[in-house]
C-alpha cells in the first residue's frame, strides 16, 4: 500500500515538471516570434553564459559615471549615499550586424545577453530603480559594441579622519570591480580618463563642497586571483560656517559671560555663584549637544572637542577664581584683626614705657634738689666712684664667644626667615586685586589660545 502511494507521488511530480517545461518552451517561442528579424538572427545560436572572445583573450569593458546626487554623508556610520548612472561598454563579436544605425532594445531583453558581473566594492546596500520599469538601457551598435546603462542608489563606506572636525577634508572612493572574472577574462578601463565621471560640479551639498576628483585603475588581489578594479576618488571639504554659528560663537560668548563676575563685588556671593554655575552647566549642555552627531570613538580627539574643552576650562577657572578671592577676603579680615590686636598691645607697652620714664626722671630731679645731710664731708672722689653706677657711665664688659650650637640655630633661623619671606611674597595684600588681575589675564589668555588653536587647525 505504501509503495503504491509513493509511486503515485513521483508520477505527479514528473507530470508537473513536464508541464512547466512545456509552458516555458511555448513562452520562448512566442517571445521569439515577436522579436524583429535582426534580433532573431543575432540571438540564433547565442549563448549568454559565455563571455565574448571566450578563446581569444580578455574582453575590455569601458565605464563611465554620472553622479546624479549625493544624498547623505554620515560621520556616525562613516558612509555616503549616492545615486549614480553607471554606463558600461564592451564589444561582442557575436552581435555584429549590417547597417549604420544602432538598435535600442527594451531593458528587459538584457536577460538574453551576456553582461559584465560588475559590483560596487564597500557597498553596504544598493538597489536598482524599478519605477515605472527597471531603469536599464541596452543598445547594440553595428560593430557589435554593447552599451549597458543602469540607475543605482548605493550606500558606500568611507573611512573618515575626524581629528580636525569640523575643519576636515575627507577623501571618499567609489570602486567598481569584477566579481567572478579575473584579469585574464575581463579588463576594465575608464572611457575618457578623469572626464569619465560627470555631475559633481553641479552638486549642492549641505555641509560639503567638492574640491577635487580623479580616477584611477588598479587590480584587486585575492586568494582566488587578480581582478580588475576602477576607482573614483573625490575630495570633500566641510563648510565651517554652520559650526561657527552653532558651536564656536555660543561657547565663546559663554566664556565672555563668565568674565562678568570679575566686575561684581566680592561680597555679592549669590550673584557671582549664580553666574559661575549657570555658565558651567550651559557649557556642559553645549558640549553634549555637539557630540550627538559624531561617532563615539575614543580614537578621535576632534578639533571641536579641543575648543569646547578650552572654553570649559576658562569658565571653570572663572568660578575657581571667585572661590580663591573670597577665601583670601576671609583670611585677610582675620589677619587684619590680628594685626590690630598686636598694634594695640604694642601701643600699651609703649605707653607703659613712657610713664615709667617720666616717673624715673621726676625721682632723679627730687634727689638732686634734696641736701645731703647725713654725709656732708663726703669727698669728691666718693661721688666720682658712685657716678659710674649710672647707666650713662657704665663701661661695656667683654662678651664671651657664642658656642657652636648657637651658630647652627642662627643658620636655621635665617633659612626659615627666607622661606617665610618667599611665602609672604605670594600673600595677597588686597583680595580685590585678584579681580583686577583677572580682568586682564583671562581675556588676554583666551585671545592667545584662540590664535594658537585656529593657526594650528587651519594651516597645519
Amino acid at each position: 500500500m505504501a509503495l503504491s502511494v509513493s509511486g503515485g507521488t513521483v508520477f505527479t511530480v514528473l507530470l508537473i515538471s513536464r508541464l512547466l517545461e512545456s509552458s516555458l518552451l511555448n513562452a520562448e517561442v512566442k517571445e521569439g516570434e515577436i522579436l524583429p528579424p535582426t534580433i532573431q538572427r543575432l540571438m540564433k545560436g547565442y549563448n549568454k553564459y559565455l563571455r565574448p572572445f571566450f578563446d581569444n583573450g580578455p574582453v575590455t569593458v569601458g565605464m563611465s559615471l554620472d553622479i546624479a546626487s549625493i544624498d547623505t554623508i554620515s560621520e556616525i556610520n562613516m558612509d555616503y549615499t549616492a545615486t549614480i548612472f553607471l554606463r558600461q561598454r564592451w564589444t561582442d563579436e557575436r552581435l555584429v550586424f549590417e547597417g549604420n544605425k544602432s538598435l535600442s532594445l527594451d531593458g528587459r531583453l538584457v536577460e538574453l545577453l551576456w553582461v559584465p558581473d560588475t559590483f560596487i566594492v564597500d557597498s553596504k546596500k544598493s538597489f536598482l530603480h524599478d519605477i515605472t520599469v527597471e531603469n536599464r538601457l541596452i543598445r547594440i551598435f553595428p560593430n557589435g559594441t554593447v552599451l549597458y546603462a543602469l540607475r543605482i542608489t548605493t550606500t558606500v563606506a568611507c573611512n573618515m579622519d575626524l581629528t580636525k572636525y569640523p575643519m576636515d577634508k575627507q577623501t571618499c572612493t567609489l570602486q567598481l570591480e569584477s566579481w567572478g572574472y579575473n584579469i585574464n577574462d575581463v579588463m576594465f578601463y575608464w572611457t575618457r580618463g578623469n572626464e569619465s565621471v560627470s555631475g559633481l560640479d553641479s552638486l549642492q551639498l549641505a555641509q560639503y563642497t567638492v574640491e577635487d576628483h580623479y580616477t584611477s585603475v588598479s587590480e584587486a588581489i585575492y586568494e582566488t586571483g587578480h581582478y580588475p578594479r576602477l576607482v573614483f576618488h573625490f575630495e570633500l571639504k566641510r563648510s565651517i560656517l554652520y559650526f561657527i554659528l552653532e558651536t564656536y560663537v555660543p561657547s565663546s560668548l559663554l566664556v565672555v559671560l563668565s568674565w562678568v563676575s570679575f566686575w561684581i563685588s566680592l561680597s555679592s556671593v549669590p550673584a557671582r555663584i549664580c553666574i559661575g554655575v549657570t555658565t558651567v552647566l550651559t557649557m556642559t549642555t553645549l558640549m553634549m549637544g555637539a557630540r550627538t552627531s559624531l561617532p563615539n570613538a575614543n580614537c578621535f580627539i576632534k578639533a571641536i572637542d579641543v575648543y569646547l574643552g578650552i572654553c570649559f576650562s576658562f569658565i571653570f577657572g572663572a568660578l575657581i577664581e571667585y572661590a580663591v578671592a573670597h577665601f583670601c577676603t576671609l583670611t585677610h579680615a582675620d589677619a587684619h584683626m590680628l594685626m590690630y590686636g598686636h598694634r594695640m598691645h604694642d601701643f600699651d607697652d609703649e605707653m607703659n614705657g613712657i610713664v615709667t620714664t617720666i616717673s624715673t626722671h621726676s625721682n632723679r630731679a627730687k634727689r638732686r634738689k634734696e641736701p645731703t645731710a647725713t654725709s656732708p664731708s663726703v669727698p669728691a672722689s666718693t661721688e666720682l666712684a658712685v657716678s659710674p653706677s649710672s647707666p650713662s657711665g657704665s663701661e661695656p664688659k667683654p662678651e664671651a664667644a657664642p658656642p657652636e650650637h648657637t651658630n647652627w640655630c642662627l643658620t636655621v633661623l635665617a633659612t626659615l626667615r627666607k622661606i617665610l619671606r618667599a611665602i609672604y611674597c605670594c600673600h595677597v595684600e588686597n583680595p580685590h586685586h585678584i579681580d583686577n588681575y583677572s580682568r586682564v589675564t583671562f581675556p588676554l589668555s583666551f585671545v592667545i589660545v584662540n590664535l594658537l588653536y585656529w593657526t594650528y587647525y587651519l594651516y597645519f
